[in-house]
């Protein structure tokens, strides 16, 4: 048990602040105001590893910027994959656009997944927080527990939203590997990368699949963290202009 005291302290702290914040947001959002504290926690923890982000997104755009050498060494070494892995490392190495660091903002996030997820599951917290309501459900009320009354239309507007995040982020992971030519930040010509191509795309919508048996606070952060992910995208990958005088030196 000695083992798991870190995540028990954890889940403690995360309880704690949790109920701080909805204290202070009672006056305003009343009934919402646990539901309003889970919101603005789980965006808290975001704007804290959002540097990791940045720097993924600015690796992404390093390798977009290599993909004509990266086709270019495909061609040249369509019949030696072994060779062509080696080359496309070191391309990536040289520039800077190190596939490391495109997975930190997910591994950063998983401590605090695991932490919110035996906070909505269980009463490790000690909080009371899932006796606590949204639109007089609870927030440990699950699907399998009924849709009766305000249950129904809550849990259908929350998996909607998600089945619409998970779409946009499907799709915007397909068209990330087509500009910068890799997979999950490896080399789209490495082993197994076709195979990752067609399941990647698929992995936002596993999202969906878990809310449909998680309570109503987990589905809350659920979507919070999931909209707070598109909405970066949508900001830090955004197309950028051309440089001044691009124009020009077309002509």
């Amino acid at each position: 048990m000695l083992a798991f005291a870190p995540l028990h302290d954890a889940v403690g702290a995360a309880g704690a602040a949790l109920s701080w914040l909805a204290g202070l947001l009672e006056p305003l959002a009343g009934g919402a105001a646990t539901a309003a504290a889970i919101v603005l926690l789980t965006v808290a923890v975001r704007l804290l590893i959002s540097p990791l982000t940045v720097a993924q997104v600015r690796g992404e755009r390093r390798r977009a910027a290599l993909a004509p050498q990266v086709r270019d060494l495909q061609r040249r070494y369509a019949d030696d994959p072994a060779r062509l892995q080696s080359e496309l490392f070191g391309l990536y190495r040289s520039a800077g656009a190190s596939p490391v660091t495109g997975c930190l903002p997910a591994l950063l996030q998983a401590p605090f997944l695991l932490v919110m997820y035996r906070l909505f599951t269980t009463t490790e917290g000690g909080t009371g927080l899932l006796d606590e309501r949204l639109a007089g459900v609870r927030l440990g009320h699950h699907l399998t527990d009924g849709l009766a009354g305000a249950a129904g239309p809550l849990f259908a507007v929350l998996l909607a939203l998600l089945v619409v995040l998970a779409w946009w982020m499907s799709r915007r992971i397909r068209r990330t590997a087509a500009e910068t030519g890799t997979v999950a930040g490896a080399p789209a010509a490495g082993p197994g990368a076709a195979t990752l191509a067609r399941l990647l795309p698929l992995l936002p919508y596993a999202t969906v699949l878990v809310a449909l048996v998680l309570p109503l606070a987990a589905v809350i952060y659920l979507v919070t963290t999931t909209a707070w992910s598109a909405l970066e995208q949508a900001v830090l990958r955004r197309p950028r202009p051309a440089p001044a005088g691009a124009d020009i030196d077309r002509r």
